[in-house]
């Protein structure tokens, strides 16, 4: 499906691209198809693009462009048809202990819902996920799929220290800190698996329109993958996703 893109000046040298304004899967595909799309052709004067939920913003490597003209081009190539793009994705299982000592929100959020905590913890890793986007901190995943009996808002006070591999959710998503920040959103549990990594080449395994999935582990269970995550061996379990 095509959609009717707007196409704006955004600085000197970059153009904002963007989609309905929705979290929606045919849209976050129809963004990726895009930006691999005008990848694979190699521009020089392209600096980088950067994605998200429905928009991409298309940065050039010198100050001044042409605007219109590069609008034009860049049209072209989004009105260009061709047969489907494999995006190479993967799917995730992100090993999570909900116990009481990670899920700091877990017995405030059964409450809220008038549920059983061990309810709240099944409906959140039944779900399969998408990635949406990875922002706000370097591998903090954004993710869209979440079951609607368990959006939540945000806390209207932030607390200060999040810590490092919380799952919470916020909203209508729930996503992971992958390092200790402050954090409005509300913690259910904690993955000992290591979201960013800078020393690495890819530094964050994930990419945006990956699915992820959550196995909730024992106490135990997560002490021993967490030995196993510092010593560099650990290994995700994955596989990779069939168009």
């Amino acid at each position: 499906m095509a959609y009717n893109l707007s196409y704006k000046p955004y600085g000197e040298r970059a153009i904002f691209i963007e989609w309905p304004a929705i979290i929606d899967e045919e849209i976050l595909r129809d963004v990726l198809s895009f930006k691999h799309k005008i990848e694979k052709l190699n521009i020089k004067s392209l600096l980088e693009i950067r994605q998200s939920y429905n928009s991409l913003l298309v940065v050039y490597g010198f100050v001044e462009i042409n605007f219109k003209a590069e609008i034009e081009t860049i049209n072209k190539i989004y009105s260009k048809s061709e047969s489907a793009i494999s995006l190479d994705l993967m799917q995730w299982t992100i090993p999570v202990c909900y116990e009481e000592e990670f899920g700091i929100d877990l017995e405030e959020l059964s409450g809220l819902k008038n549920v059983t905590k061990s309810q709240i913890i099944e409906w959140h890793s039944q779900s399969i996920y998408t990635v949406y986007f990875i922002g706000f901190l370097p591998g903090f995943l954004y993710l869209g799929g979440l079951d609607k009996r368990l959006h939540t808002p945000r806390k209207s006070t932030p607390r200060l220290q999040i810590r490092k591999g919380s799952v919470a959710i916020g909203g209508s998503q729930t996503g992971i800190y992958p390092m200790a920040s402050p954090g409005g959103w509300n913690v259910i549990g904690n993955t000992p698996v290591t979201l960013f990594d800078a020393t690495k080449q890819s530094p964050c395994f994930v990419k945006p329109g990956d699915k992820v999935r959550f196995k909730p582990v024992s106490l135990d269970e997560y002490k021993s993958i967490k030995i196993l995550v510092e010593a560099g061996v650990y290994q995700i379990e994955s596989e990779v996703i069939r168009d």
